[in-house]
């Protein structure tokens, strides 16, 4: 035991401190992410000014230096002096943790930022921050620095406006990049138009030299149709409909296309509740009771028929599900999950509402919906006859493995990986040149089954995807279970050239419609195998991309050998071992999903029957079509 722990090593951090401490505990990461979370802490602030009714336009610019500006035509924040800190009002908010107008529901009835620390957190981590408050026909202006005040609020000048402008300088000390990703904030300010009916959200990029201005009367029956503009929808009417019950807003908005898969997504309060939670559960709950109902009354459900279930009612269907609650409960493991268990019943009785009056006015769409329910119930339980038939077979339970899989010799998941290479020959050579102590191999003959113009009972006809869903052992479809999974890693291990892509995008479209924890989790890699050797006398390297092979000819000269690697069958099993393999050497690509609906729009557009999307699509990312899927 060390004697020297006392009072004096407890190390006491004071104003804004912690932040610029531990920046990830307040920001999530020094990543990206990161650094476009500062971005969102000051536009949350203008959108809780417009969702309480204050402000209608927000201007965002990313200038040439990478500093950002905030403008809204709010109130202004409030410049009299606070009664207990001493100081002016916007230099608390700035300047203090957990201060803010958002705790007594009287300024602001709901809020998305309710954690009151959106702005002082971003001054903390800023080299430069400067606001400016337009109210009472006066300009304040307060500059700060790293969390601390540089020059007090004064009043600079006279003006008619009202609202606030922020800009702010990152502090490239703190963060590892300070390039912000263009499209991943376009999509939120999108998002953020949608769910905010009438607002007007510009968004100009200098260093990108980008510009967008989103605004939609029609909230989110508007976005629900940007969801579904690559798909077939079965009703040209969205079902829409808003209430107030109980002091809570429920907004929704609903359309089935004829495509298989279920794509509802929640808000609450803007932020948006990707584990779901109680709004999700009573939208859920009052879907299925509303077109049963509706069904058996005017006999599509014949009275000897069972009931639909869950997800007959819910194929095909996009739905936006968004509430405003006064004191938002989150949950999960990412604090993105509602939990306030009262909003349950009122988003069931809401939604009952809405439904009910849809289907009874719009009988011809109502006809389309029930027609699409009942043709998913019968692919249903034709589904589970053949997955009772082929685990009769043996072929899903987890004792019988594919014959053609070279399993690993570890049992411990964490500790094991499974590669799914194309065709027999890489497989051959994988197999001999892995780990096999913790290295799986699952070869794969051909293309597998494009499953976005598939259902589920067809998916789970085609062997390759059976083989796989047994290799893992989590099962599929409402038996699967992540518990069981039996490797830790499953790379996807395709040639480099176009056909590798396609099928790589093949099954990343099965795992993201399918097997979707899988990629929430973090099991699905992307090996990325060299496109080049360079040989010179007895030496070899290789390059990963055209810039790598470039610099190596510099370096090892002329007369070097080139090798361009068409497959991954070309190079012997030492070579896919060393460059590929390796876990001293390789190169893995860990899929995420960062943006759902985006993931959703780009597996409709590439693989879905619509080819003019496709095509529209291809030629605006023609420079890294080889890539559209990582």
């Amino acid at each position: 035991m060390n004697g020297n722990y006392s009072a004096d090593k407890i190390q006491v951090l004071e104003g804004l401190e912690p932040v610029r401490t531990r920046p990830g505990m307040y920001i999530g990461s020094t990543g990206q992410r990161g650094l476009h979370h500062l971005i969102y802490e000051i536009v949350d602030n203008s959108i809780d000014e417009a969702i309480n009714g204050f402000a209608d336009q927000i201007d965002i610019t990313i200038n040439k230096d990478l500093s950002v500006e905030v403008i809204d035509n709010g109130r202004g924040m409030p410049t009299d002096i606070h009664p207990q800190q001493g100081i002016s009002a916007v230099e608390v908010i700035h300047t203090v943790l957990h201060a803010g107008g958002k705790f007594d529901n009287e300024e602001y009835k709901v809020s998305g930022g309710l954690h009151g620390v959106g702005a002082a957190v971003v001054n903390a981590l800023s080299t430069k921050m400067v606001v400016e408050v337009y109210r009472e026909n006066k300009v304040h202006s307060v500059e700060f620095s790293r969390g601390k005040t540089i020059r007090p609020l004064e009043v600079v000048g006279e003006t008619d406006k009202e609202g606030t402008r922020t800009i702010f300088w990152p502090d490239e000390g703190i963060f590892d990049t300070l390039e912000y990703d263009h499209k991943i904030l376009e999509n939120r300010f999108r998002e953020m138009s949608f769910l905010n009916k009438g607002i007007r959200i510009n968004f100009t990029d200098l260093y990108n030299e980008k510009k967008h201005s989103f605004h939609y009367e029609g909230g989110i029956a508007e976005f629900v149709r940007y969801i579904n503009k690559n798909k077939t929808a079965l009703h040209e009417k969205v079902i829409y409909g808003e209430h107030l019950k109980d002091g809570v807003v429920v907004e929704l908005a609903l359309q089935y296309s004829d495509s298989y898969n279920e794509n509802i997504h929640t808000f609450a309060n803007n932020i948006n509740t990707q584990e779901g939670g109680t709004h999700l559960s009573g939208f859920r709950a009052a879907l299925t009771r509303v077109i049963n109902e509706y069904g058996r009354k005017n006999n599509y459900i014949k009275e000897s028929e069972e009931n639909l279930q869950g997800e007959d009612v819910r194929e095909g269907l996009t739905a936006i599900i968004s509430v405003k609650v006064p004191q938002p409960q989150f949950e999960g493991q990412t604090k993105t999950k509602l939990g306030n268990s009262e909003i349950r019943g009122i988003a069931d009785s809401v939604s009952s509402e809405i439904l009910s009056n849809f289907l009874m006015e719009e009988p011809q769409e109502a006809r389309m919906i029930m027609e699409k329910c009942i043709q998913s119930s019968k692919a249903r339980i034709a589904a589970r006859k053949a997955r009772d038939l082929t685990r009769r077979k043996g072929l899903l339970d987890g004792f019988s493995l594919p014959g053609k899989l070279f399993d690993c010799e570890e049992k411990d998941p964490t500790l094991s990986e499974i590669f799914l290479v194309e065709g027999d020959s890489a497989g051959g050579t994988a197999k001999l040149g892995r780990d096999r102590r913790h290295q799986a191999i699952l070869p794969l003959r051909g293309k597998i089954l494009n499953v976005e113009k598939a259902n589920f009972s067809r998916a789970l006809s085609s062997k390759e995807i059976r083989d796989m869903v047994t290799a893992f052992g989590v099962g599929i479809g409402d038996e699967f279970d992540l518990e069981k999974l039996r490797y830790h890693k499953i790379v996807i291990m395709t040639d480099a050239d176009v056909d590798g892509a396609h099928i790589r995008t093949l099954l990343l479209t099965f795992f993201y419609r399918y097997l979707t924890p899988l990629i929430e989790n973090g099991h699905i890699y992307l090996a990325q195998p060299p496109l080049y050797s360079v040989k010179s006398g007895k030496k070899m390297e290789y390059a990963y991309t055209d810039d790598e092979l470039q610099e190596l000819l510099d370096k090892m000269g002329a007369g070097s050998q080139i090798q361009r690697y068409k497959g991954l069958g070309e190079m012997n099993a030492e070579q896919l071992w060393t460059t590929t393999m390796d876990p001293e050497n390789r190169i893995f690509i860990r899929v995420k999903i960062e943006d759902a609906i985006e993931a959703d729009q780009v597996f409709t557009t590439l693989m879905g029957d619509q080819v003019e999307p496709r095509r529209q699509f291809i030629q605006e990312h023609a420079e890294g079509v080889i890539n559209l899927d990582v």
